[in-house]
């Protein structure tokens, strides 16, 4: 049995950010922060990154995009949310792909031992199938995505066995 702690990461764009016209949020930032701010987090993030910590799963961000590691954390902060790490285009540029000749997926989740990977783009899904990562897909307006995310993650815990 391992006594690592499960890691989860979430994409930002369509994942954790989302357009309001077409995604429940959570509400804006209060001014001057919100020009500061302009993304806005889909409804229930903060409660399911607070949830899954508690649960004992570390909790990353994953993003392709160029966003500092700085912007992303405090944005989160305002809404009373760490993260355990995070990775963003220039790290995963640095870190992964490196000098390696072969293009690699924008995102690979395993190579920071990442358990679960939580996006909204198919191409993603299909890297996981042939790089061996797991991807929970997501994208629409859904209701009942942190009950679906927790369920996803600990059905992966079991059948890793890692501890909370």
């Amino acid at each position: 049995m391992s006594n690592t702690k499960m890691r989860v990461s979430f994409d930002l764009d369509e994942v954790l950010f989302v357009n309001p016209v077409t995604h429940k949020t959570e509400p804006p930032l209060p001014f001057p922060l919100s020009g500061m701010f302009k993304e806005r987090l889909r409804l229930g993030t903060p409660e399911l990154i607070n949830t899954l910590q508690k649960m004992g799963y570390e909790v990353w961000v994953y993003t392709s995009s160029f966003r500092s590691e700085w912007y992303i954390r405090t944005l989160f902060k305002c809404y009373g949310v760490r993260f355990d790490g995070i990775i963003n285009g220039e790290r995963h540029l640095k870190e992964v792909q490196r000098d390696r000749k072969e293009r690699l997926p924008q995102k690979m989740p395993n190579f920071y031992r990442i358990s679960l990977h939580v996006d909204d783009e198919t191409v993603v899904a299909t890297y996981g199938k042939q790089y061996g990562f797991d991807v929970f897909q997501l994208d629409a307006q859904d209701d009942d995505w942190k009950e679906k995310v927790i369920a996803r993650a600990e059905q992966i815990r079991k059948r890793k066995l890692i501890l909370p």
